[in-house]
């Protein structure tokens, strides 16, 4: 059964750091491209980053540029989103998403995904 559990949500000051981790169960990262999203009360969700299976990254160039990037350990089997100067703005639950793809680039539409963990709450606040 293929899983995805997320953790490393918390409340941060703005300009500060955290890391979410997305640890992914039945599969394996080489045979697929994992994508964060996020969400914030009242929006719709919305791509932020991704890392293909040959491990190419996109990101949105509009909200996280320069301040989030994302890895992964294909021997641990979990991927990173580590978001460094955040904006009270980045506040949202964020989701890692899974889908099996050989393409040598990722995508940031969520239609793209089929598997999809149960999201970690970031709040940015002072």
């Amino acid at each position: 059964q293929l899983q995805l559990v997320e953790s490393g949500g918390d409340l941060v000051q703005p300009g500060g750091s955290l890391r979410l981790s997305c640890a992914v169960f039945g599969f394996t990262l080489r045979d697929y491209a994992i994508g964060w999203f996020r969400q914030a009360p009242g929006k719709e969700r919305e791509g932020v980053i991704c890392i293909s299976s040959g491990g190419a990254t996109a990101n949105d160039p509009n909200s996280v540029k320069g301040r989030f990037t994302i890895s992964r350990d294909v021997a641990k089997n979990t991927a990173y989103l580590q978001m460094n100067n955040l904006k009270p703005e980045d506040t949202a639950i964020y989701y890692c998403a899974a889908v099996f793809s050989r393409r040598p680039v990722c995508f940031l539409r969520s239609s793209e995904y089929n598997y999809w963990g149960q999201g970690t709450q970031v709040t940015v606040s002072s």
